[in-house]
């Protein structure tokens, strides 16, 4: 992943919901460079959800399984 795809992502995080987040964390497919921790968008994701709240017991039930 390059430096501009790294950048898109980053702006595509700044503008998701805390829901929409919680969405991806929790439904996401296996491989998804978001979750990759090789990359710097794992760490970037993590702080960003955490500071939006996380998942909380109200989302996670809003979301389902």
């Amino acid at each position: 992943m390059d430096e501009a795809e790294i950048k898109d992502w980053k702006d595509r995080i700044d503008g998701m919901s805390q829901r929409e987040m919680a969405r991806l964390y929790r439904f996401a497919p296996a491989g998804h460079p978001l979750f990759d921790i090789s990359l710097p968008l794992y760490e970037y994701f993590d702080e960003r959800f955490k500071k939006a709240g996380g998942m909380t017991p109200e989302i996670s039930k809003s979301i389902g399984w």
